[in-house]
């Protein structure tokens, strides 16, 4: 394929972005080429700026369950920007989708917006400390949850990518806050808590870990964490961003009859423009200004633009037979990839949630951050740039999720199975 054009635009970028890129896993550094620069989308396919197509399945990172520029998303945002883009003040728009949201989260009796998924984390945590009086946050190897200063404490994600799960700049004193434990592990929760009574403002976790690659939750962990938050006064706090309205309408929590105590969302909710919301118990959000002292502000949060594309996006995804062709779609693909690669003693484990997907080039189970290290990230390079050239666009790191939307045909399946059986043929 001809790159010429991303080639000259990211020498350019260069110069004026750090690593030439607004988000480090743009930067295809795992992968050892440089990235294509995309020019417009469609459903479930992308164009570069040199005319090359793909079939996506990054979807700007989940947000685009329903695949690209939507028509329905579309025309909604049209009668909207007319109107104004943000006023900084309250409109009927964040109100509604704040409606919504409770109806598919109950433990959300109340809800604040936000603009992005970090920010929605971030301010989680704040309200979990102000609400508990602890200062101590208990999470996992490998989840990511934005890029807060206690979160990036063996982190997921780009982090995982790069090599270096703690970034400079955070604090010793703010990092001795935030304690770690193995993803799936309760033994391990139980001696940290244990450890360090009431001193655990509260314990946040992926309940799909989707930054170290896909990874669902064992049998009896979540309900676990459950059972030690409430015995031990601990706020359990769970990171929709990723697997809300993805994996369920009401995300994990639907799909495993548990109730968190706090939960964030980010990206389906915004239909692709940048937003996020937290939220959770009405006692506990009371404590947010201008209720209470735990303050949290945001001059873009509840715009128009976000709540209109967000609504329109949930008011798609309200039928059960949209996650029920999400979860055949997802299956199919797993199914069939894993054949492929035993067909062609390519060692994969494929680990897979209704519209999440990885391949992971280990023949260990993935469980954990640990198992999921065992990949062959060189293997999986490989793999990345075989399927760019034969038009599938993957998440370019080994420890990311593909994701799946109702827009990719059985076509558009059928074809990346067979790039896939390709791929495995060269490396």
């Amino acid at each position: 394929m001809n790159r010429k054009r991303s080639i000259a635009l990211y020498r350019r970028a260069l110069g004026l972005i750090p690593g030439g890129v607004n988000s480090p896993v743009r930067a295809f550094k795992a992968i050892g080429i440089p990235p294509v620069f995309i020019e417009r989308a469609k459903g479930s396919k992308i164009w570069d700026v040199d005319g090359n197509e793909y079939i996506d399945y990054v979807g700007s990172w989940g947000p685009m369950i329903m695949g690209h520029a939507h028509p329905r998303i579309v025309s909604a945002l049209k009668k909207t920007a007319p109107k104004g883009t943000s006023f900084g003040a309250p409109t009927p728009l964040e109100i509604d989708l704040a409606n919504e949201i409770r109806k598919a989260f109950p433990s959300m009796e109340m809800v604040r917006m936000v603009s992005s998924g970090t920010e929605a984390v971030m301010s989680a945590i704040r309200v979990a400390r102000g609400y508990t009086g602890r200062n101590k946050i208990l999470k996992f190897e490998g989840c990511y949850h934005g890029h807060g200063d206690s979160l990036l404490v063996k982190a997921g994600s780009g982090a995982i990518t790069f090599g270096v799960p703690d970034s400079l700049g955070v604090p010793e004193d703010v990092a001795k806050h935030t304690l770690t434990a193995p993803y799936n592990d309760l033994d391990r929760v139980k001696a940290l808590v244990n450890q360090y009574p009431d001193q655990i403002a509260c314990i946040i976790v992926e309940p799909i870990a989707g930054n170290m690659g896909a990874v669902p939750p064992a049998r009896g962990f979540l309900e676990g964490l459950r059972q030690i938050c409430d015995e031990k006064g601990i706020l359990l706090l769970f990171d929709e961003v990723i697997s809300g309205f993805r994996v369920a309408f009401g995300g994990a929590q639907e799909l495993y009859g548990i109730k968190a105590d706090m939960t964030c969302l980010g990206k389906i909710i915004g239909g692709g423009l940048p937003v996020g919301a937290y939220g959770g118990k009405e006692k506990i959000m009371e404590g947010v200004a201008p209720l209470g002292g735990i303050y949290q502000a945001g001059t873009l949060s509840g715009n128009p633009m976000a709540m209109t594309a967000g609504l329109a996006t949930l008011e798609i995804l309200k039928t059960k037979k949209v996650y029920k062709d999400l979860e055949k779609k997802t299956v199919y693909l797993a199914e069939k990839i894993s054949e492929c690669a035993e067909e062609r003693g390519v060692p994969v484990t494929i680990n897979h949630a209704t519209g999440l997907l990885t391949v992971f080039f280990t023949e260990v189970p993935v469980k954990d951050y640990a198992t999921a290290k065992t990949s062959n990230t060189k293997r999986f390079a490989q793999f990345f740039i075989e399927m760019m050239e034969q038009g599938i666009y993957l998440p370019p790191s080994q420890f990311e999720a593909w994701f799946i939307s109702l827009a990719h045909t059985q076509k558009d399946l059928d074809r990346t199975i067979e790039s896939c059986e390709q791929a495995f043929k060269k490396i």
